[in-house]
């Protein structure tokens, strides 16, 4: 597995141990020092242990997953919505067919240059103060 990068350089933590040096103070750095060493110890055995946990909880399934794909860096709502509008639209039936009949029939099936029938629009109901419309005081 591949170590998690905090963005930290060489530079950088040389520069955060010479400050701590001269902030704790010689007498008390090798204290400190040790100090440091058992967390980093605790935390890894820690982190070792978690991922020893997720492993044995997500079974053979947890080595076949791409990690690089579910990082969310890797989100563009741009990109999602070109492939959405690039790819083909698959043809869903909203019920079974009863019959093969009904099936050539909604599809134009047999018939030369037929295509598929457009669904009729919704009828929009009014309504008014003798009907007015459902409410069910569940659902708010």
């Amino acid at each position: 597995m591949k170590p998690v990068e905090f963005g930290l350089s060489f530079e950088k933590i040389i520069l955060i141990g010479v400050v701590a040096a001269l902030l704790i103070g010689p007498e008390r750095l090798p204290h400190y020092a040790e100090l440091l060493g058992q967390f980093v110890r605790r935390a890894r055995d820690w982190l070792q242990g978690a991922q020893d946990r997720v492993k044995r909880e997500m079974g053979e399934d947890f080595e076949d997953v791409d990690w690089r794909k579910l990082d969310p860096r890797q989100y563009d709502p741009r990109r999602i919505i070109r492939e959405a509008l690039l790819e083909e639209p698959a043809v869903a039936a909203t019920a079974a067919p009863r019959s093969a009949g009904a099936a050539a029939q909604r599809t134009g099936a047999g018939r030369p240059g037929a295509a598929i029938a457009p669904a009729k629009p919704a009828v929009r109901r009014h309504f008014s103060a003798a009907e007015p419309p459902p409410y069910d005081p569940e659902a708010t």
